[in-house]
Parts: C-alpha cells; sequence; structure tokens
C-alpha cells in the first residue's frame, strides 16, 4: 500500500510516502526527554501525522539513530487501533514509535512483544482507575473493550543481527477511562510547558518501556507482570486448524516464550504461538476489583 502513495521529500531526504498536504499542515518540535533511569531520547512530537510507524520506517533507512522516538495524539491511519477510518478522518490518543538499533540477538527477542505489552499496561495503570488488561498476545482491553495495543516491526541486515526494530503503540485515551487531570497535577514534559493528559501517559509509556527494554536478557519479572494481567485464562476461544474450527478453554501464558496454553480433548496441552490461528474475543469481561470481590 505505502509504494502506491504520493512520494514527498522531506527531511535529511528521506521519502515520506503520505498525502503532501497533510504532512506540510502538520508542525513538529524535536526536544530530549529524560528518563528515569537517568538515560535520554530523542523525542519527535508532530501535532498530527499519517502514520508514526511509517515515519519511523523511513527514518530507520535514513540512518537515525538508536532509541529515536516519534509521537502524536492525532494520527490518521490506526491499525493497531484496527478503526476503519475514512478519507480525511483521524483518531485522537496516544501513537508512539520507537527506532531502536539493537544489541541483542533475534533469538533473544521472541519474548519482546509480551514485553511490550507489560510495559504498556503498567504505564496505563498510573492513569485510569480501571484495570486494564492484557489479551494474547499484545492487546491492551479496558472494561471489556480493547482500548490499544503494540506492534513490532524489525530487519535482520544478517541472521544475527539487527539493522533495525520499530516498536509501535496506540492507545485509545477516552475520558472514561482516562479522567483530565487537575491543572496543579500537570508537570512539564517537554521543554515548555505541555498541558495534554496524552503527553504525560507517553512519557510513563516510555519510562516503563525502557526498564523493560534493558532487562530482555532476563525477562521473568516483566513476564510474571504479563501472566498477572493476562484476561483470557479460563476464557473459550476457538482454535482454527486445517480449515476446522475447534473450541478449546485457555489455560493460561508460557512466560517462557509467550505461547497461548490451551486444553484438549486428549487431555495434553496446546501450546500455541501463532495467532492467526486463533480467534480471540473482541470483548472480554473485565476482571473483578478487590472492593468488587469482597461484595460477592
Amino acid at each position: 500500500m505505502l509504494d502506491k502513495m504520493p512520494v514527498l521529500l522531506y527531511n535529511k531526504n528521506v521519502k515520506i510516502p503520505w498525502e503532501e498536504e497533510k504532512i506540510l499542515a502538520a508542525e513538529k518540535s524535536v526536544t530530549t526527554l529524560r528518563l528515569k533511569d537517568g538515560a535520554s531520547v530523542k523525542l519527535e512530537y508532530w501535532d498530527s501525522l499519517p502514520s508514526t510507524a511509517a515515519l519511523a520506517k523511513e527514518y530507520a533507512k535514513a540512518g537515525y539513530p538508536d532509541k529515536y522516538v516519534i509521537f502524536t495524539e492525532k494520527q490518521y491511519s490506526a491499525p493497531i487501533m484496527r478503526t476503519r477510518l475514512s478519507e480525511g478522518e483521524s483518531e485522537s490518543g496516544i501513537f508512539i514509535s520507537i527506532l531502536l538499533r539493537p544489541s541483542f540477538f533475534p533469538s533473544q527477542a521472541v519474548l519482546i512483544g509480551p514485553l511490550c505489552a507489560a510495559a504498556l499496561v503498567s504505564a496505563l495503570e498510573e492513569h485510569t482507575t480501571q484495570k486494564p488488561g492484557i489479551c494474547w498476545l499484545s492487546d491492551i482491553f479496558c472494561n471489556g473493550s480493547r482500548i490499544g495495543g503494540c506492534a513490532l516491526e524489525g530487519k535482520l541486515d544478517s541472521y544475527s543481527s539487527y539493522e533495525y526494530m520499530i516498536i509501535t503503540f496506540a492507545v485509545k485515551t477516552d475520558k472514561k477511562n482516562f479522567p483530565p487531570r487537575m491543572t496543579d497535577m500537570i508537570k512539564k514534559v517537554f521543554e515548555k510547558e505541555n498541558r495534554s493528559l496524552g503527553t504525560i501517559i507517553a512519557k510513563t509509556i516510555l519510562n516503563k518501556f525502557f526498564t523493560v527494554y534493558s532487562s530482555i536478557r532476563s525477562p521473568q519479572k516483566f513476564m510474571n507482570i504479563y501472566k498477572q494481567h493476562f484476561l483470557l485464562t479460563g476464557k473459550k476461544i476457538k482454535l482454527v486448524q486445517n480449515g476446522k474450527k475447534t473450541v478449546h478453554t485457555v489455560l493460561g501464558v508460557d512466560t517462557a516464550n509467550g505461547a497461548l496454553i490451551l486444553d484438549s480433548k486428549s487431555g495434553d496441552k496446546l501450546f500455541i504461538t501463532s495467532t492467526s490461528s486463533v480467534l480471540l474475543p473482541k470483548r472480554i469481561r473485565p476482571p473483578k476489583r478487590n472492593d468488587d470481590a469482597k461484595n460477592d
């Protein structure tokens, strides 16, 4: 699809496959964002974008550095959100794409999807009174409905190393799940004061993600967080194999490789690693809160 879109020559001769009027009408700023662990990242903020992931991919090809972050709160394409947008329509929320130049081996990245989901759900918990959870593999649900998720794209320069990896987060921040905060609670996120709740949540997401990312070689702690927030245990799902659909109960998730664990008629456990072979529910009954459980 991208190669059929008009091409715009932009920063550092990077070819951006977008509609020219949209990119020219948008405003951007670049700042250095300092994280809790003392590290810093370059963050490029746009007031609107067709796609943070598409821009990150073009920047990757152009040689932009490791830990370069693109962020917007208004996007014209929302593949992670799975929202059908008509031409000219946009989606509001949090859209972040992180360009990485990983030093670890591809075999060590097997859990990067679940780990991103663990980072995202941990970040969102700090900004809502609801209880967000994870639906396999990296979809985030809140109040029974999907509110966002993570996506991963990478390119190998050999069988043993990455040329680049792009991690994308998308979250729908409606007032029901993420109520606006008092003005005196709003902090400075960028070099200039920005009162957007989205920028505050975005900073939390980045802090959580880079904490997880730095522990990619010893991920068990964060996979336990993933397991604690996993919503499908005990739920019925459909498995598609050889053109046939069978119903199975979800027993849990394998924290060693992120596989979905299902029951079977033979009594053995099924370990599923392909998301395309599973029909996941569009709505998931939210888990009970502690105060609700006491009333039962």
